[in-house]
């Protein structure tokens, strides 16, 4: 049988990152970065693809148990055997040159044998590449990639069916590291990291991180455990936080609902902003912020909707066809196509962005509102366009309500500024008859009063769950009568077993594409903010203990969950899921957050 999403575990360097099965199997890792080719894409493919497992030798599928180290980011794996008792512990240390995988084999108990399967292949599981010895090391080499594999003197690997295999054993208290370094195959060899010390490092630095979380309310450890994944999905070099570290993983087993979540989108700045500045992590945010600023600094008319990790703007979309998709889930896809798409609301969540950071106290930059008022001085001649919309749609543009009611929040985040700051400069007039009629048309053409409730665009009946958010970002009030028969409109025909889909997805969808999709895990989450908003806290409360239920074994959550099969759907592990954790944890147990 294939794995399932929820067998996977993240472990990263803030650069890159790989997925590590319950079978002990690293079937994911891009290298360098995060958006780099994958040297393993077992995840979308076969063995033949590439991937590294190592394990007792005749053990067969899932191991016995498995977990994070508290507050860090190091994964141990162990399997009770005939023999005895091991150990694998995985790792990424953060990079001084070159990305390092660490992998230390330790024995618990009895007398085990261990057996590691190394198949390397560059682009994306297509190429087998050359494999020599230099120094003791297994050297792997391919046009611009260059491997290294370094174990113990005393562990013997040697070469069968274009893999690289070892088989030792291993007694209680022995220790036995293996490192996997990448690095451009025309540069020399990278400095040698040690494992051990490597290790020890990792686990103190990460929990250094964890201990600055100022949340001490109920799930701690969930909230915790999301930051640290947030943390693992951030690019260090410019503070970009990609949507997930795969691509492809299917919103629907089987189908054809497959996209690169290895960028950074500008839908998920205001909400990640929130949750990492109320969580004490002002660094981060003013990272994350920077990046903002240097991805959308140029003519407003060009921004775009996600960017690459440095703020690269082509990401031109693309199928591999030699991978046969997850579960059979094809077309794998890399880049994403919707980066050319045009959707209004982007601009209301930048503005919000930088609205927040100034708040908060973020460090001021003189170019800062003049990006903001070119901003808003753009939307007034264009906010009136049919758009892709919040969720990328491919069946063709339409008048979003979210993003009108996001081009009032940009809107308004400048007149307030304006009202805050005299000495800034900018249009407040104009801003506010755009805002005013903003709001009117939206409380016109984006509100059916016979069903009290807000659509998905003007003149459909259908709905969509960021219309939850309308009193999150303070377009109405959460006792308007017109949120909560939104929000109780939403709950009764968007709900599947109590948790969210995002939009209707049968014959007559928006999103233009066949198939279905599982419930969006932070859709949920914005509706137990939501409830808490309009004063059904103890609903919401339920709400979100069921959707922590749904972290796997290491707290993990994907993008989607279905409940007819109960198992998480789409990429993994999934920024903008454990960013709703995150603000709604905050929001009911904090004292901050989304409430």
């Amino acid at each position: 049988m294939h794995p399932r999403i929820e067998d996977y575990a993240l472990i990263g360097d803030e650069q890159t990152a790989a997925l590590v099965g319950t079978d002990g199997s690293v079937d994911w890792l891009c290298l360098p970065r995060f958006d780099s080719a994958a040297c393993f894409a077992r995840l979308l493919g076969d063995e033949e693809n590439g991937y590294w497992r190592i394990a007792p030798k005749h053990a067969r599928g899932a191991c016995t148990r498995r977990a994070y180290r508290p507050d860090t980011l190091v994964l141990d794996t162990e399997w009770v055997t005939d023999e005895g008792a091991v150990r694998v512990t995985d790792l990424m240390p953060q990079r001084d040159r070159a990305p390092d995988l660490v992998r230390v084999v330790e024995g618990l108990s009895g007398r085990v044998t261990v057996h590691s399967d190394l198949r390397l292949r560059f682009d994306y599981g297509s190429i087998v590449p050359w494999v020599r010895r230099s120094d003791g090391h297994r050297v792997a080499v391919a046009g611009p990639d260059s491997v290294w594999l370094r174990s113990e003197p005393e562990v013997r690997t040697w070469g069968e069916k274009l893999g690289t295999h070892a088989e030792f054993t291993i007694e209680e208290g022995e220790k036995v590291a293996f490192v996997l370094t990448w690095h451009p195959s025309h540069e020399p060899r990278p400095p040698l990291v040690d494992p051990y010390k490597a290790l020890r490092s990792s686990v103190r630095d990460w929990r250094r991180w964890a201990g600055r979380c100022t949340y001490e309310g109920p799930y701690r450890d969930a909230v915790v455990r999301s930051l640290i994944t947030l943390k693992a999905l951030t690019y260090r070099p410019t503070g970009g936080i990609v949507a997930a570290a795969t691509t492809s993983l299917p919103e629907e087993l089987g189908g054809v609902r497959n996209w690169d979540y290895r960028h950074c989108w500008l839908r998920d700045s205001t909400l990640t902003l929130n949750a990492l500045l109320a969580a004490g992590y002002q660094e981060e945010a003013e990272a994350w912020r920077n990046w903002l600023l240097r991805a959308v600094a140029g003519d407003p008319a060009d921004l775009q909707i996600m960017y690459g990790l440095a703020g690269e703007r082509r990401l031109p979309e693309f199928e591999v066809p030699w991978l046969s998709g997850f579960a059979g889930s094809a077309p794998v896809r890399i880049g994403n196509d919707a980066v050319r798409q045009l959707q209004l609301d982007v601009y209301g969540e930048v503005m919000d962005s930088l609205a927040l950071a100034r708040y908060a106290g973020l460090s001021t930059k003189p170019q800062i509102w003049a990006i903001q008022a070119a901003l808003v001085d753009w939307l007034r001649s264009h906010w009136q366009q049919p758009d892709e919309g919040l969720w990328e749609v491919r069946g063709g543009r339409r008048h979003f309500v979210h993003s009108k009611v996001m081009v009032w929040v940009a809107a308004d985040r400048a007149v307030r500024a304006l009202e805050k700051n005299p000495k800034l400069e900018g249009d407040l007039d104009g801003w506010r008859e755009l805002r005013d009629e903003v709001h009117r048309e939206v409380c016109e053409k984006g509100y059916d009063a016979e069903r009290n409730t807000f659509t998905q665009s003007y003149g459909s009946r259908e709905l969509d769950a960021a219309l939850l958010l309308i009193p999150r970002f303070g377009f109405l009030p959460p006792d308007d009568p017109r949120v909560i028969g939104t929000i109780d409109a939403i709950r009764a025909e968007l709900s599947h077993d109590g948790f969210l889909r995002r939009y209707s997805t049968d014959e007559t969808a928006v999103d233009g594409l066949p198939g279905s999709e599982g419930t969006f895990l932070v859709c949920s989450f914005w509706l137990a903010d939501a409830l808490h908003m309009t004063g059904r806290t103890k609903e919401a409360r339920e709400l979100f203990e069921r959707l922590v239920a749904l972290t796997n074994d290491v707290g993990l959550l994907s993008e989607e969950y279905d409940p007819a099969s109960g198992r998480q759907l789409g990429n993994f592990p999934q920024a903008f899921s454990h960013i709703g954790l995150v603000n709604t944890a905050l929001a009911l147990f904090g004292g901050g957050g989304a409430g």
